[in-house]
């Protein structure tokens, strides 16, 4: 297994976003997801389908004490994913749990 830590934030820092009118908001939201090869391609967020045009990054945090039998991983893999639904783009951080196979909408900046 290994470890890894997520990428800075778009602007690398609260102060820097701040200045150029970004706001970074954390959520935890549930969301379905559409997927191709395993990577997001559309989801769905409060009622809205976002249809993703890149994915911006891409990393996977592995932790023992999460894993809930002996085939699970133990894994939690975050994409960062230029999005959009109608005429609003944004970027959002989605999570795969691998142990409840489920998605959540975990940061979006806008």
């Amino acid at each position: 297994m290994f470890d890894t830590v997520g990428p800075p934030s778009p602007g690398h820092s609260s102060e820097a976003a701040g200045r150029r009118g970004v706001l970074n908001r954390l959520y935890g939201d549930p969301v379905e997801v559409w997927t191709r090869e395993g990577r997001p391609v559309q989801f769905v967020w409060r009622d809205r389908l976002y249809t993703v045009h890149r994915i911006l990054d891409h990393w996977v945090v592995a932790r023992e004490w999460w894993k809930v039998s002996d085939s699970d991983p133990g894994e939690r893999r975050f994409w960062r994913a230029e999005a959009a639904t109608g005429g609003q783009v944004g970027t959002y951080e989605l999570r795969f749990d691998t142990a409840g196979e489920g998605w959540l909408l975990i940061r979006a900046w806008d």
